[in-house]
């Protein structure tokens, strides 16, 4: 939920809002509302799922705490959270379950922060006090200068002549060596092997943003895409070859686009079968993109 920013959007927003399940964190919450000098009825009960009905029809506001004591899938659920949360939301969530594992999962879905139930209005603040330091913190495409983007896609001649060693090989070096801010698109949804090459699984990020183009944002990006390390994150899938590819290309200019806002260079493992379905696709040319 810590999505790409996106300059002007905070403040029109408030500044915090909570979604909590029982009387004792709500009297937490909203005596450090007031301390922080915000309405004490911006901490409401109802839980996450009081949040996700809320936030569906209004904005979100800059920093988000959510209860999940009363859910029964909290990753389905924050999941469900992120849908409705404009990016730059910075959400911190709480619950009753000690679970390292549940830890790691929600912060791999976005979260800032996981409490545990009974809080205390002491680890309210700090986790508030965070909250801050990382709305306050520079971001990547503020300042006047102009983001430069650089965009190469790698094509063979025919199959098996290393283009796809090459694609992931060049978002290694660009990452890691260079230190440069990269996204490696794999496109070749049913053999694409750029994540297999990285030791990573290829997760359903790409099919999911092929089947529903509309939703591909900063926020979706930041959630479907897999850290390879720091600065190199993939998106990719791993298709039953049962299942073909029915699209019109919209998602894949859309997830140019969102990548362009996101890094500064992307490496796209094009596959021949791409270019031959969507040849506009390939014949793309603008300003800071090339192909090799």
């Amino acid at each position: 939920m810590n999505a790409p920013w996106k300059s002007g959007m905070a403040g029109n927003r408030d500044p915090f809002m909570a979604f909590v399940c029982d009387d004792l964190t709500l009297d937490v919450v909203r005596s450090v509302c007031e301390e922080m000098g915000w309405p004490p009825e911006k901490g409401g009960k109802g839980g996450l799922r009081n949040a996700i009905q809320s936030l569906s029809v209004s904005a979100s506001p800059q920093i988000l705490l959510v209860d999940l004591s009363e859910s029964g899938d909290p990753i389905h659920d924050i999941n469900s959270l992120a849908e409705v949360c404009e990016p730059g939301t910075v959400v911190i969530a709480m619950g009753q379950v000690n679970d390292v594992r549940l830890y790691r999962d929600l912060l791999l879905s976005g979260l800032q922060d996981y409490l545990l139930t009974p809080i205390s209005p002491d680890a309210l603040r700090d986790a508030i006090s965070h909250a801050q330091m990382t709305l306050n913190a520079p971001k990547h495409d503020d300042g006047a200068k102009a983001h430069q983007h650089v965009s190469v896609a790698v094509i063979g001649s025919r199959g098996g002549v290393g283009a796809s060693t090459i694609a992931t090989s060049l978002a290694w070096l660009l990452s890691d060596r260079m230190g440069h801010l990269t996204g490696f698109l794999d496109l070749d949804v049913h053999f694409g092997t750029g994540a297999l090459a990285l030791d990573l699984e290829p997760g359903r990020g790409l099919t999911d943003a092929i089947d529903n183009p509309s939703r591909i944002d900063g926020l979706f990006i930041e959630r479907a895409m897999i850290k390879a390390n720091e600065k190199l994150s993939i998106l990719s899938a791993e298709a039953a070859i049962s299942s073909p590819i029915m699209t019109d290309g919209a998602a894949f200019f859309q997830l140019q686009e969102e990548f362009r806002a996101a890094f500064e260079h992307t490496v796209i493992d094009l596959p021949r079968s791409m270019v031959i379905a969507y040849p506009h696709f390939a014949e793309r040319r603008k300003c800071g993109d090339s192909r090799v």
